[in-house]
């Protein structure tokens, strides 16, 4: 898969280090999701999406989700023209097809669900007319930890839509160091693949084959998100994941095999993903807070108990 191979080169040119966040992008790119990067200021999660559009000969607008922002603001709306004496659409931004939703959690619920219908049923309701959006359309989403002042947490019908979601922490020293010498060589971002690239390996991903037992072991994470019956921390979890994550897991594995050059599923590209489709997606109750228990413990333990094929 020589293309996703030129795209991930170009990302490098911008991005020191942050593998996984590449390959998540890529992997939510060819399999139609939308991912969501979480990580303090600063550490290039802005720059990593731009990177991404730079080398794909696509359109993309950037929404900056502030507290005063308005549904209408991102979706789009009717206005009335005087000199037409007629009413026009105005799209929003989300006509696009890379939207980064800059610091979602920054503006409240009612801004963030704008975004409801565009993920889950790619078009857009505006004065009672549905318009498609363009293919392909992806969300890449920032925002910030939720311990942080000025934050609103996402709903969980709006977290269960992206497909996975990355967390980005510091560099290392030694990619601190290239960063700064980056600063004095900066490289330009090629565009190395359009449209119909991007389209094809969509068709390409759906190829991949992904064997029946494998099938029926992510199905087996999943349900034990919700009926734990092989952990010991079963107790802590107040919601499971839905089956958004069960079709998000089967969809991923195979773009992640893809990206892998390869035209089947193993077990480990499975593994490699389960923490990013279930940690926004599983909801812990009180308990866990009162006892420290954190999902990744929770996840791991998951992965432990379930016999991999």
């Amino acid at each position: 898969m020589q293309t996703l191979q030129k795209i991930k080169n170009e990302i490098k040119k911008a991005i020191i280090g942050h593998e996984k966040l590449i390959d998540s992008m890529l992997i939510a790119l060819i399999s139609k999701g939308h991912i969501l990067i979480e990580g303090v200021p600063g550490i290039a999660k802005t720059t990593a999406v731009k990177a991404l559009a730079s080398s794909v000969d696509l359109e993309f607008k950037r929404v900056q989700f502030t507290p005063d922002l308005l549904p209408s603001d991102i979706t789009g709306i009717e206005i009335y023209n005087p000199k037409t004496n007629e009413f026009q659409i105005k799209k929003g931004p989300v006509f696009t097809n890379f939207l980064l939703a800059d610091e979602i959690n920054r503006a409240p619920a009612k801004v963030q669900s704008a975004l409801l219908e565009a993920m889950q049923e790619r078009q857009v309701s505006i004065a009672e007319e549905n318009f498609s959006l363009p293919e392909p359309f992806m969300v890449l989403a920032t925002q910030n930890p939720i311990e942080q002042e000025g934050t609103y947490p996402l709903p969980e019908a709006q977290l269960d839509r992206f497909m996975l979601k990355v967390e980005v922490g510091y560099n290392t020293l030694e990619e601190e160091i290239k960063i700064i010498e980056l600063l004095d060589n900066v490289q330009k971002i090629n565009k190395v693949a359009d449209v119909e690239d991007i389209l094809r390996l969509q068709k390409e991903v759906k190829k991949i084959h992904i064997d029946e037992e494998l099938v029926r072991y992510i199905a087996a994470i999943i349900n034990e998100t919700r009926y734990p019956k092989h952990i010991k921390l079963g107790e802590y979890i107040e919601l499971g994941a839905s089956p958004r994550a069960t079709i998000s897991l089967v969809n991923a594995s195979k773009a992640n095999a893809m990206l892998k050059n390869k035209d089947y599923v193993a077990p480990s590209d499975i593994i490699e993903l389960i923490p990013f489709v279930l940690k926004h997606r599983i909801k812990l109750n009180y308990k866990a807070e009162a006892d420290e228990i954190k999902k990744d413990l929770i996840i791991k333990e998951i992965i432990e108990a379930i016999d991999i094929p």
